[in-house]
């Protein structure tokens, strides 16, 4: 008996094939072309690629000058895929070069290894405004003695403002180096509020740790914990372990711990 027109046998095969279906793309063009854009930053303007899946590539007009071509080269060598103007921006992309709190675009961080991967979700999560340093983000990521190869992801960071690497920095407070440049970096602090002349101080005073003596909880000098606490109350440690020693506890809003113990 036929059904369909088919031999019954075939269905099985007919079946298996429909199943290795998938959604064509909506054009030939959109299977080779990524999309880029220009858009207004913090630090001027920047260019951005992305995919279907999200944004994959951020760089300042500055740092790559040349009316954009720069840019759409450094694409081509790092992805191996060409470029072509966007009509419009990615969800949620200008509100975040805007500094307005959301949940900040999609990302498309495909090709990177998984270290990598968990390094920038970790910096991603460091809040507007305060800085971490590089070993909290080793340890966030899992691996709590790869601080060094932390700084080499960074350098490399393909969407930085989206993904914050301005706001690590070394162990000892001060601001460190930036893929747009130290100067770059600062700005970017300022204009989230953080206090840099305070932050210099302590780092100079060799203070890594504030402590509230009301609270009893030990923080990160710009965590907005810290900030509250009032010249009266607030003590400066150089280690956690001292503030820990003193009966300090840590804050679960910035994390800090003891070198080699999880975070």
């Amino acid at each position: 008996m036929m059904s369909n027109g088919l031999d019954p046998t075939l269905d099985p095969v007919v079946g298996a094939l429909g199943r290795l279906r998938v959604a064509a793309p909506a054009s030939l063009s959109d299977a080779v072309f990524d999309s880029w854009m220009r858009a207004p930053g913090p630090l001027g303007e920047v260019y951005v690629a992305f995919t279907r899946d999200g944004v994959s590539f951020l760089r300042t007009a500055e740092s790559l000058p040349g009316d954009g071509e720069e840019f759409r080269e450094a694409y081509r060598t790092r992805y191996q895929r060409p470029l072509r103007p966007a009509t419009r921006a990615p969800r949620g992309l200008l509100p975040a070069l805007r500094g307005t709190k959301s949940a900040g675009p999609a990302l498309d961080l495909r090709g990177l290894s998984d270290f990598e991967r968990d390094v920038l979700s970790a910096t991603r999560r460091i809040p507007a405004g305060e800085t971490r340093p590089y070993a909290w983000v080793a340890r966030e990521a899992g691996r709590p003695n790869a601080f060094r190869a932390v700084g080499s992801v960074l350098a490399g960071n393909p969407v930085p403002l989206l993904i914050p690497c301005h706001r690590v920095v070394r162990t000892d407070g001060t601001l460190g180096q930036y893929l747009f440049g130290p100067s770059s970096k600062a700005a970017l602090l300022r204009g989230e509020h953080a206090d840099l002349d305070e932050i210099d101080t302590l780092a100079k005073a060799g203070v890594h740790y504030l402590g509230s003596d009301t609270t009893g909880v030990v923080c990160f000098p710009t965590c907005r914990n810290a900030r509250r606490i009032t010249p009266a109350h607030r003590h400066g440690f150089r280690t956690l372990t001292g503030a820990l020693g003193a009966g300090y506890r840590p804050c679960r809003h910035c994390r800090p711990a003891v070198e080699g113990e999880p975070a």
